[in-house]
């Protein structure tokens, strides 16, 4: 693995010398996610492996390029998981499915995200080559390893801008002993202010999801609710969510693949439709929790107790979309742009605010001085 740093190095190195630009890929599983792709690709799916895990310690160091499903499966037979469930896109082919890399340099959570936290709350540390090929190292292997700013977490959600990462240390967590799904036939108001009341009690929620189709003819508005913890907590829950609201059980042999369809987006809700006049989006909308129901003409799909929000809707309805999350304080983005991502001139992300345009400027200047990591990625000036 060292002749693969090298590697890297000389050709970051090379590339800054003459200001050629560099395109960071893993598995390419989230190639749709942000800006178009520009520059040479840098791969990093041959640079794979655990670097250091020790069940008991509840941490786990592995290479960047290492297959995420690799990961998973490791920490399954020993009872662990990472708790945000991050999405797997891709196929189960190693070389298109998504890696350790991308899952930070992403940082996309799965339907767990509400509860337990999202990918930047399990990173611990990482190591990184910057725009000055250099090899660095920030955070550590252990819990609490910070004193002053935590660059290994402005890592994460950084889409490869600042730098290549090679290592990555993560926390890990237990496998739930218990675990339940709940179903309830209610509409997206009251599913939501179902949710806030049971949010207000010491009840082990875990993942939620609302869905409707309002397209599709006799579609019912159904709430569904993972539980998980202790056994006679879950079951405890259980009984009283069900005295609260009409609803039933799902047999977990049933709703492990649905949540696992939720956090791969292959659920049906997530097939671009084709009835539409004008071509659509996959639109994220990250809310407060607390935010009332969208009265939009376009499919939703709710998850985060209310704090994330899906829909399918045109490039016309940027405006409408963009100031509804911003009154209620929240941001509106594209995730999935139809077609080929060049042909829609509204950009994927909410635009920077000066301030923070200021911020992102000065560290991308640091990172990467001549700019060649994922130019464009994030924003069309970064």
């Amino acid at each position: 693995m060292e002749t693969i740093l090298n590697i890297f190095i000389d050709r970051i190195r090379a590339a800054a010398a003459h200001r050629t630009p560099l395109c960071i890929r893993g598995g390419g599983s989230k190639d749709f996610y942000g800006e178009s792709l520009q520059g040479e690709l840098l791969e990093t799916r041959d640079y794979t492996g655990i670097v250091a895990y020790e069940p008991s310690e509840l941490v786990v160091t592995v290479r960047a390029g290492t297959p995420l499903r690799e990961l998973e499966a490791l920490l399954a037979e020993a009872g662990q998981c990472l708790a945000f469930e991050p999405p797997r896109f891709g196929t189960l082919d190693r070389l298109n499915g998504g890696t350790c890399g991308g899952m930070v340099a992403a940082a996309l959570s799965g339907p767990a995200r509400a509860s337990v936290g999202g990918v930047r709350d399990y990173v611990l540390g990482v190591q990184l080559i910057n725009g000055r090929a250099e090899h660095l190292t920030f955070g550590g292997q252990v819990m609490k390893n910070v004193a002053g700013y935590d660059v290994s977490r402005l890592m994460v959600g950084a889409m490869g801008t600042l730098g290549l990462l090679t290592d990555i240390s993560l926390k890990v967590l237990p496998v739930a002993p218990a675990e339940a799904t709940l179903v309830f036939q209610m509409d997206q108001t009251s599913a939501l202010a179902q949710l806030h009341r049971w949010g207000a009690q010491p009840l082990p929620l875990n993942a939620s999801c609302w869905v409707c189709d309002d397209t599709a003819p006799h579609s019912p508005n159904l709430l569904f609710v993972r539980l998980r913890g202790a056994c006679a907590a879950v079951e405890s829950a259980c009984d009283r969510m069900l005295a609260d609201a009409p609803g039933s059980r799902i047999d977990n042999a049933q709703a492990l693949p649905d949540w696992a369809a939720c956090r791969d987006q292959t659920l049906p809700f997530f097939t671009p439709p084709t009835q539409a006049i004008e071509p659509l989006a996959l639109w994220r909308l990250s809310l407060p929790p607390t935010t009332p129901a969208l009265k939009l003409p376009w499919p939703q799909l709710v998850e985060w107790h209310g704090g994330q929000r899906w829909l399918w809707a045109p490039e016309s309805a940027t405006t409408q979309l963009r100031k509804l999350a911003a009154d209620a304080g929240g941001f509106a983005s594209i995730f999935i742009a139809p077609g080929s991502v060049n042909t829609w001139a509204t950009g994927r992300f909410n635009e920077l605010n000066p301030v923070l345009a200021k911020i992102h400027q000065r560290l991308k200047a640091e990172f990467d001085p001549a700019n060649i990591f994922n130019r464009g990625r994030m924003y069309p000036e970064l």
